[in-house]
């Protein structure tokens, strides 16, 4: 053993991530980051995003309207998950529900800008589109996370296996 070795004998003794993490500061704080990036992007794209448009060379102008779609849906992406997991915390809705939601809102991989266009993009959409891609990686992460705490069906035990349970226990979980 080298002294980092944690073995856990029952699942009962485990800390389930997701749950605790839903209701933990550092959700809070993801969450309000996440819901200020949708609304500054919001305001930015509404605004002088809109001026800036306007701006930008011949070029720019399909990789401006393609890249503030993709920022756009990222964004929706990113603000229905954070909704699912607080209304998950404030119990509004069982992790059960929250798998089912996950799959009307997919959390996909998405493509990376590419590079000559996005340098033809003015600086503040680029700087929003770095943001919410980090953001996004972020919540995979979270995302993935959670999904392994999840527990899986187990069949329902017969007497016999029970039993057999018991016995593994009582001797030490030797088997042979």
């Amino acid at each position: 053993m080298n002294g980092y070795d944690v073995t856990f004998r029952d699942r009962r003794d485990w800390v389930e991530f997701g749950q605790s993490y839903v209701h933990s500061d550092a959700f809070r704080t993801l969450f309000r980051e996440g819901m200020a990036l949708v609304e500054e992007t919001a305001a930015y794209l509404d605004g002088d995003g809109r001026d800036e448009s306007r701006l930008v060379s011949r070029d720019a102008t399909l990789s401006y309207a393609a890249e503030s779609m993709r920022l756009t849906t990222l964004l929706m992406q990113i603000a229905s998950w954070l909704l699912v997991q607080r209304a998950v915390a404030e119990g509004e809705m069982t992790p059960a529900q929250a798998v089912e939601e996950k799959h009307r809102v997919r959390l996909g991989v998405t493509e990376p800008p590419k590079a000559e266009a996005f340098t033809l993009l003015p600086m503040r959409l680029q700087q929003l589109i770095l943001k919410t891609r980090r953001l996004h990686a972020r919540i995979l992460h979270l995302d993935t996370l959670i999904a392994e705490d999840r527990p899986t069906p187990r069949p329902v035990d017969s007497p016999v296996a029970a039993q057999h349970g018991r016995l593994l226990s009582a001797f030490g979980g030797r088997q042979g």
